[in-house]
């Protein structure tokens, strides 16, 4: 008796074996990507350390500098991809959002329809969608552009049309289009390595100087310490501004984005202006980035404002 075979199945044989090396792809490109980082930013800090002849100083005095490059990338990087690889069940528990299995009424199955045609012209995965509590906001989350997390407010859904509420469901399918989550993570943790690496040289030259005539030195001091910590607040100050900077640059490119997975430029437009004439719900610190409005103060917003947004839709 011959082999049994179904209609269609070397088709869908071809479909599995290329939908399973699209995510081995997907994968070994975001690996290769935070590896090719870490190199990056080892080789950077440790090249200007030899051009200012720190390394011979700090050798000279008792610091291993390529321990403290070490110790820079993973308590650098180490946060930022931990961040990045728990951002979904945090989002979901700091946010109390109630994920749609499966739709309970009409609302629902438009949103999770309109989720999936976005996410088809996207060219991504079905990303998870839910609802929480709250005035109007929504924001997407995740490791991965095929399992993200797609959130929308209470008072989002009953605030605006269907077409407002659609322009703002594929901004954040465009920000998990654009790959926003994983970018900022590698933003974050090249300036949390820069903090961490900077912040420990300078407190090491600062004992060191301090130190100079004590005959007993046998390690770092109180003035590593304290200069240490100062500077992990002062620079960290300044890498949040670095960051903000780049999360506002990010929305202006979800916004564009939303309009050409829709077509068109004006119920975006719409529903910026619409949220500029409510108050939107101020979003956990761990998805506030990636929400569709938000910031306070210039330097660390991390959307820009909604005139602007418009602005730029308007004369893209």
């Amino acid at each position: 008796m011959g082999d049994l075979i179904l209609p269609g199945s070397p088709r869908i044989f071809a479909c599995a074996l290329g939908l399973l090396w699209a995510v081995c792809k997907f994968i070994m490109k975001r690996i290769v990507l935070f590896v090719l980082t870490n190199l990056a930013v080892v080789l950077v800090l440790g090249l200007v350390a030899s051009l200012l002849g720190v390394n011979r100083y700090l050798t000279a005095n008792g610091l291993n500098l390529s321990a403290l490059l070490g110790y820079a990338l993973v308590m650098g990087f180490g946060g930022a991809i931990i961040s990045l690889l728990i951002s979904k069940p945090v989002a979901k528990w700091s946010s109390g959002v109630q994920v749609i299995e499966q739709a309970q009424n009409a609302d629902q199955a438009w949103l999770l329809n309109t989720v999936k045609k976005l996410a088809d012209a996207a060219q991504i995965g079905m990303p998870e969608v839910g609802i929480f509590e709250g005035d109007p906001n929504a924001f997407a989350t995740g490791a991965f552009k095929n399992s993200a997390l797609v959130a929308v407010s209470t008072g989002l859904l009953q605030n605006m049309t269907h077409e407002e509420i659609e322009a703002v469901l594929a901004h954040e399918v465009a920000h998990i289009s654009n790959g926003d989550m994983v970018t900022m993570t590698l933003i974050q943790g090249v300036m949390n390595t820069f903090v961490v690496f900077l912040s420990r040289v300078i407190g090491y030259a600062v004992d060191s100087a301090l130190r100079k005539n004590d005959e007993q030195n046998s390690g770092p001091g109180i003035g590593y310490y304290v200069t240490s910590m100062v500077l992990d607040i002062v620079l960290g100050f300044a890498a949040a501004m670095v960051v903000a900077w780049f999360s506002r640059h990010r929305e202006f490119r979800a916004d564009a984005g939303a309009a050409a997975l829709m077509g068109r430029k004006q119920p975006m437009i719409n529903a910026l202006a619409r949220l500029g004439g409510l108050h939107t719900a101020e979003l956990p610190k761990s998805v506030a980035a990636f929400g569709i409005a938000g910031g306070i103060g210039q330097l660390f917003a991390t959307h820009p404002p909604i005139e602007e947004r418009i602005a730029a839709l308007q004369n893209g």
